[in-house]
């Protein structure tokens, strides 16, 4: 017989951590993150006599001005869906809690994937949820992306790297001996990653937030391991290494092509030698002048990364303008792959994707760099909503769109001016 049960913040979330439906946003730490952004939680669980069998996360925000909120389990109920009574249960223990905060409607995005789960999307309409369409990836309709791109990371060094597109293993070993230098980061280094994701920001045309939601998400996430910052430094001792060794093979090479007989053929390798040798001495002046002015190096990319059990995630990153020839988000993502891996990460999530995209489409980039990682498209089922307020749901329905197409125009303003400049 099923029963609610109280279970301590620790309970809560080694049985996320450990079910195959259980995710990072169903962390108590994740919910602490959110306060700041005007969110507070409630939480449920429910057992029988072998156990715990089911445990959510309910984020509440209250609409500006009234007493109403929006109930968001985001990535719905941690529990086994195959199980209906169980469902069910933890169904109309949530409707309690969410009336009880007056909210106008409960969210659920369930971590479920869709091929093994499309039954699920009936029986979810059929006890009340109003599904809300197979969105893209990258839609704003949905709070979390449906669709996004995961990589096996639970193999050694080499098979790591052999999961990767060719092209990709390439500039990895290359980034690798380039002379950068990835490092696990502080929070007294936030400042550093924040200037970074404004540098990225003005670049790529989008809104970014402030330090404090950053120092949130890190604090919050951090001190139970959830959470870390990695840094990509630029050495310059290791560059001018690296170029040198470099600068000797041209030479080499330089040397073996004079010996051959005159022709086209011989011509044109002289000339390419000519060009990288010329470029390499360029990048042995410019590395001379970074040495000089930061002899311990620059920091060129970062990004926060996330875990949650056997289940990585690539939150954010950032990267500067300068020196980006040298590849350091290459390196930084190898490396996180492998920390994430030794930390028992058997998955490592790098977000969401709009699915192969036209070439003139605004998330073809995205898609381009997140399919060379080894990684495979994980297709949820989808957001449902239980309406519990109707008039407010269809106010709330046309005013979230409205303002999420303002934010879009803006960032696309701010990218044309820009660009102008």
């Amino acid at each position: 017989m099923l029963k609610l049960l109280n279970l301590t913040e620790d309970e809560h979330n080694k049985f996320v951590e450990a079910h195959p439906h259980g995710d990072l946003l169903q962390l108590t730490d994740w919910a602490d993150s959110k306060r700041l952004t005007g969110w507070y939680a409630r939480r449920l669980a429910v057992g029988n006599d072998e156990g715990v069998q089911g445990v959510a996360l309910l984020l509440f925000k209250r609409l500006p001005k009234l007493k109403q909120t929006l109930c968001y389990i985001s990535r719905g109920f941690v529990c086994d869906y195959q199980n209906r009574e169980l469902v069910n249960f933890m169904l109309t223990e949530a409707l309690k809690i969410a009336k009880d905060e007056k909210a106008y409607a409960l969210k659920i995005d369930p971590d479920l994937p869709l091929d093994a789960h499309r039954q699920t999307i009936e029986y979810l309409e059929s006890i009340g949820f109003r599904h809300r369409g197979l969105k893209d990836g990258m839609s704003k309709d949905n709070i979390q992306p449906r669709q996004t791109m995961v990589a096996t990371i639970d193999k050694n060094d080499e098979e790591l790297l052999k999961s990767y597109e060719r092209n990709n293993r390439t500039r990895v070993r290359s980034a690798i001996r380039r002379g950068t230098e990835v490092y696990k980061a502080t929070g007294g280094d936030l400042p550093i990653f924040v200037s970074l994701m404004k540098e990225t920001g003005q670049r790529d045309g989008f809104l970014t937030r402030d330090i404090t939601y950053f120092e949130s998400l890190y604090n919050n996430l951090h001190a139970n391991g959830h959470m870390e910052l990695f840094l990509v430094r630029l050495v310059p001792e290791q560059v001018s290494a690296s170029l040198e060794e470099d600068v000797s093979k041209v030479e080499k090479e330089f040397l073996k092509a004079e010996k051959k007989k005159d022709g086209i053929k011989k011509e044109n390798q002289l000339k390419d030698l000519n060009n990288r040798r010329d470029k390499l001495r360029e990048q042995q002046q410019e590395i001379e002048q970074l040495q000089q002015d930061h002899p311990d190096g620059i920091v060129l990319s970062g990004a926060l990364l996330a875990q949650s059990g056997h289940k990585a995630y690539y939150l954010y990153g950032a990267s500067s303008d300068l020196y980006r020839d040298y590849l350091p988000n290459h390196h930084m993502q190898y490396e996180m792959m492998k920390y994430a891996r030794d930390n028992g990460a058997k998955t490592y999530d790098f977000g969401g994707v709009s699915v192969a995209p036209p070439k003139d489409s605004a998330h073809f980039g995205l898609w381009q760099f997140k399919k060379i990682w080894g990684t495979e498209v994980s297709e949820k089922v989808g957001e449902f909503d239980y309406v519990l307020h109707r008039p407010l749901y269809a106010l709330a329905e046309k005013g979230v769109p409205l303002f999420q197409k303002g934010k879009v125009k803006l960032n696309q303003t701010l990218k044309a001016l820009k660009d102008r400049k």
